[in-house]
């Protein structure tokens, strides 16, 4: 997971963060999707063959728990820190909402393929094992 800073613009009329897709995104988004979750749920718990993911919130708190071939960790996203993470493709994710209010948007370089899933745990295990090899 790669963390992206992104640059934001103050004033007494409030605040504008402007996502470039060729600066602050390494990819070309396809789909761009938004998810409100309900505090200490989990959403996403999944993997994904191809696709790649910049996550950033909106507004919040949100835990991201990730793992990958090489890496097993978690990170928590906060719209105050104008900060989001790239997640490649073979990385599990588990999504956790820590705030009522919690909105997070998720920018996709692929458009919506379900074979593109990998929704078994012990599934994406084999996979990366193999990637390690």
């Amino acid at each position: 997971m790669k963390k992206i800073s992104i640059k934001s613009y103050k004033k007494k009329s409030g605040l504008l963060i402007p996502i470039s897709f060729k600066k602050d995104i390494p990819f070309k988004p396809k789909r761009i999707f938004i998810i409100h979750g309900n505090n200490n749920f989990i959403r996403g718990n999944h993997a994904h063959k191809k696709c790649s993911q910049f996550l950033y919130p909106l507004l919040g708190k949100i835990e991201v728990e990730y793992e990958n071939s090489k890496n097993k960790d978690k990170v928590t996203l906060n719209y105050k820190n104008k900060k989001g993470y790239l997640l490649k493709p073979k990385t599990w994710c588990k999504i956790k909402f820590l705030n009522k209010s919690s909105l997070l948007m998720v920018f996709c370089d692929e458009e919506y393929k379900f074979s593109d899933y990998i929704e078994k745990y012990k599934e994406f295990l084999k996979i990366i094992k193999k990637d390690k090899i």
